[in-house]
């Protein structure tokens, strides 16, 4: 039985990776599901957005568990999330154009909604736009704080 899809079944659907099971030591495939749901259509005020690249930070490892955190777990089932770099796809957002590049929290899925908000529209001339999830993102602005925060470098 093949498992492939037609191009035309391919884009109305959405693939995203969801938390399977809380790892118990290094996670695991089996601690990850690949779920398959219905391309999603923008309603009024909304757009359609195309991961391009997606975050993997370390904190996320954190969230995986259900304890005690300074951010809240991941929900088992749910796609996890995390920052991405999208390309706007269908626009029905008077802010947002078709082919737009927005940093975005859609986590790791290929398509998501958005109404907008918590979006950032990307310079289209940042090369490679990947850029705005490390050095120019959160990880590269963590860096910076800890070194000029708290290394507090001296001559």
């Amino acid at each position: 039985m093949s498992m492939s899809m037609s191009s035309s079944e391919h884009e109305r659907v959405n693939r995203g990776i969801v938390l399977a099971a809380r790892p118990a030591g290094k996670p695991k495939p089996a601690d990850f599901r690949l779920q398959a749901t219905p391309l999603p259509e923008p309603a009024a005020g909304q757009l359609l957005l195309r991961t391009l690249f997606l975050s993997l930070d370390p904190y996320m490892r954190g969230r995986m568990q259900d304890g005690p955190s300074y951010a809240q777990p991941f929900s088992l089932g749910e796609v996890l999330g995390g920052s991405t770099v999208c390309r706007v796809e269908t626009s029905r957002h008077p802010d947002f154009s078709a082919g737009d590049l927005v940093l975005a929290y859609s986590g790791w899925q290929e398509y998501a909604l958005s109404d907008g908000q918590g979006l950032t529209k990307l310079d289209p001339a940042l090369d490679p736009p990947s850029l705005a999830l490390g050095v120019l993102g959160m990880p590269g602005f963590t860096a910076y704080m800890g070194l000029l925060d708290i290394g507090k470098p001296q001559p």
